[in-house]
């Protein structure tokens, strides 16, 4: 046997909807780290016991619903890009990739270096996910 044998890993193509659902859980990683390290800045407990949440304002049903949409769609993405039928899964995985990397950019200005470093990660992993949807390859018939 070769030296060039013995250095040869195996290699199994991830399939592209199971790749997009471990980008979705990583963001959903960053996300979680990045809010629980928030937690640790003065005043932030206070805010929060006070119906604040930090630049959104008052804690009221609204902005309730909204923090609970932003964070929930990421989270049925991991699902969804499984599940979904692939022509949906891929459009959902472009169109919410490219809208969570806005979104990410919004919460990168005026934040804290330890949290724009996480964000910066973020950007990287949604840009990600639109990149991976936007090559994702057509069957090919055999």
């Amino acid at each position: 046997m070769s030296q060039d044998r013995k250095s040869e890993f195996e290699s199994v193509q991830t399939p592209t909807p199971i790749r997009l659902a471990l980008l979705w859980a990583s963001l959903m990683g960053l996300y979680i780290y990045n809010d629980y390290f928030s937690l640790y800045l003065p005043g932030t407990i206070e805010e929060m016991s006070a119906g604040i949440i930090g630049p959104l304002g008052a804690a009221n049903d609204t902005v309730l619903v909204m923090v609970a949409l932003v964070l929930a769609i990421p989270a049925m993405m991991i699902f969804l890009s499984v599940f979904l039928p692939t022509v949906l899964s891929r459009w959902s995985n472009i169109f919410f990739g490219v809208v969570y990397t806005v979104i990410e950019g919004l919460t990168f200005v005026g934040s804290r270096p330890f949290y724009q470093m996480v964000v910066a990660f973020e950007i990287v992993v949604t840009l990600l996910v639109t990149w991976t949807a936007l090559r994702w390859r057509r069957a090919t018939r055999g």
